[in-house]
């Protein structure tokens, strides 16, 4: 499994890799939560329409830099971030654990 930190993570944090279409659509709809994080690349903005659970989401750059972070509820409609490139999903409260806050750089390891 991959895994990503940040200058402020404790250590590793599992992540999955939403690379194709179908299952970038698919994201974390009809889960009830996740171990770790999701990625989506490329994206720039998400939607909460069947999601059981709040999620927080940080909008990246090309170079892996959080843009922002944003807490969204089920049912919502993310306006798509300028320069995203990449979107990173975890449950809420998740985010500000692992010291992902806007500046921050997100370093990916794939196994």
């Amino acid at each position: 499994m991959a895994t990503f930190t940040t200058e402020r993570t404790t250590g590793p944090v599992p992540l999955e890799l939403a690379l194709s279409a179908r299952a970038r659509r698919r994201g974390l709809l009809g889960r009830d939560g996740i171990e770790g994080a999701l990625l989506l690349s490329p994206a720039s903005s998400v939607h909460t329409f069947g999601m059981r659970f709040a999620i927080d989401v940080a909008y990246l750059d090309r170079d892996s830099r959080v843009l922002a972070v944003r807490t969204m509820p089920p049912g919502r409609v993310g306006l798509p971030r300028p320069r995203a490139r990449r979107v990173l999903e975890a449950e809420a409260g998740a985010m500000e654990r692992w010291g992902v806050r806007p500046g921050a750089r997100v370093t990916v390891r794939h196994p």
